[in-house]
């Protein structure tokens, strides 16, 4: 559950932005900044996912206080979600899946250089892009819709982190099992 401590900014802004949004953005940034910083105290360099979300909570931070009354803030959990999908291709993309960096906090370093190691940290990566993806474009139908400020939202983003963490929590073991077979 490694992985859990690189998603606390995303969790703090949604669970403080429903009280305000504003706040919600003040307090990932500052979550996001600690990561950081955690990071530079123990000589991690900071991963893309960690990066990207710092500029994100940066952006939206700003927007929020310079205008509060911002249409974005209808937006909030769409764009988060969509931002998180976009930083999890290019991971992809860039052959350096979010979740390596992840795995890498809890899987012996001799396992780190194993082709097996990076397959299942690409399939990972997917499992956790489409998912985000999905939840952005439901999250953004929802508002079209005009419910997307209640529960069937909340009940969308919590499916959307909450289905593959389990996918994750689970399909390391089985690939090895299947490697093995």
């Amino acid at each position: 559950m490694g992985y859990l401590r690189s998603f606390v900014p995303w969790v703090a802004f949604a669970a403080v932005s429903t009280a305000d949004w504003r706040w919600g953005a003040a307090v990932g940034l500052f979550a996001a900044a600690s990561s950081v910083l955690r990071g530079r105290r123990t000589g991690e360099s900071a991963d893309l996912l960690t990066v990207s979300t710092a500029g994100f909570f940066a952006v939206l931070t700003a927007v929020a206080f310079t205008d509060p009354g911002s249409p974005v803030r209808h937006w909030t959990a769409a764009a988060s979600v969509a931002w998180l999908a976009v930083t999890a291709w290019a991971s992809i993309a860039a052959r350096k899946p979010f979740t390596l960096v992840i795995a890498k906090r809890t899987v012996p370093r001799e396992i780190w250089a194993k082709p097996a190691f990076l397959r299942i940290n690409t399939v990972l990566t997917a499992v956790w892009a489409a998912s985000f993806t999905l939840t952005a474009a439901t999250l953004v139908a929802l508002r079209e819709a005009g419910t997307g400020g209640g529960g069937a939202s909340t009940a969308v983003q919590v499916l959307g982190f909450v289905l593959p963490a389990l996918f994750t929590a689970r399909y390391p073991e089985y690939a090895r099992r299947r490697a093995t077979a």
